[in-house]
């Protein structure tokens, strides 16, 4: 097995890496990283119902879609993320076979925890561990959380949807009581020095050593981040079918806008409303059917359109506000 340990932050390209390892080596692994600030969608998720677009926006966290399925999560660097690659398939689904050494390791700290459910690790009832896993031929891999000391406001701000009703058929988050690892040991310690707690117990009696990716490695790690993980079209456009409704009240009336959008884009939109226009609204429905169903393309749109002569009195802020 290898032990790798990955100093980076970019949760494009830790992401980017758990496929890398998964596809593309035949090693068995055990990882330990952390991501800044992101919010991390299972891969079945209609991203835009599980963030709070206002809030990602305003404090510039990354969207990231991950391999495996499950909810919504939300990483800092409080949080210390673990993956096990292991070969031969009858491992899937045994959730609690992986998370195991990782309730060992925190006996050892002092800190009794216990699985729960599905896919979740609890102290006194409380959540600080999700898990999930994926399949890639006789390859498993089974990744989870460890909230350390992660900024609880900042996991319940991302994480909670505009006042917008979607219809789709994606796989929903469930909130939960979460807790910080943290707070639970008789010993204080870092993050950092968390990490390496686990580790040393992870590796035990193994005669490895801790690893860091190759050069060659990094290479393709980028390749496949610059193609796939931070773009658009695989962390939203590949959001299930989804339909949404949402009404706001401006100065030139209210407006309901309700849209149906499949692999990111928009097919069907309508504008209804008390507002007043000069030309037909359905126009202005037209002009945004097909394009994807984002800030930056919808306000291309609007930019050419002459939104005054449909919607009085509505700014172009505002009509973005509703849709997105």
């Amino acid at each position: 097995m290898r032990y790798i340990l990955n100093e980076n932050t970019d949760p494009y390209f830790n992401l980017a890496a758990e496929e890398y390892l998964l596809k593309h080596t035949g090693h068995e692994v055990f990882s330990l990283w952390r991501n800044d600030n992101a919010i991390i969608v299972g891969k079945n998720q209609n991203t835009l119902s599980e963030i709070n677009t206002d809030f990602v926006k305003e404090r510039g966290i990354k969207v990231v879609r991950r391999q495996t399925g499950g909810g919504a999560v939300f990483h800092d660097l409080g949080n210390l993320n673990y993956t096990f690659i292991v070969n031969g398939g009858d491992s899937f689904n045994d959730f609690k076979g992986f998370a195991k050494p990782i309730m060992e390791a925190l006996e050892q700290m002092g800190v009794h925890s216990e699985f729960s459910g599905r896919n979740d690790m609890l102290i006194d009832g409380m959540k600080f561990s999700g898990n999930a896993q994926c399949k890639h031929k006789d390859r498993v891999m089974h990744h989870g959380t460890l909230l350390f000391s992660s900024v609880k406001a900042d996991i319940s701000g991302a994480l909670k949807p505009r006042d917008i009703k979607f219809s789709d058929k994606a796989v929903k988050s469930v909130a939960s009581r979460i807790t910080n690892i943290s707070d639970h040991m008789p010993e204080r310690m870092s993050v950092l020095e968390f990490r390496d707690r686990i580790f040393r117990h992870i590796m035990e009696d193994s005669g490895m050593e801790i690893e860091s990716y190759s050069e060659e490695e990094i290479a393709e790690i980028m390749k496949l981040k610059d193609e796939k993980y931070s773009t658009w079209d695989w962390n939203y456009g590949m959001s299930p079918k989804y339909s949404q409704t949402r009404e706001m009240k401006f100065a030139g009336g209210t407006v309901e806008a309700t849209l149906d959008a499949r692999d990111g884009y928009i097919s069907e939109i309508r504008l209804y409303g008390d507002f007043f226009g000069v030309k037909d609204i359905s126009l202005l429905e037209d002009a945004l059917k097909g394009i994807r169903h984002r800030e930056e393309d919808i306000e291309g749109v609007l930019d050419n359109v002459g939104l005054g002569e449909f919607i009085v009195n509505v700014s172009k802020r505002d009509l973005l506000d509703l849709l997105i």
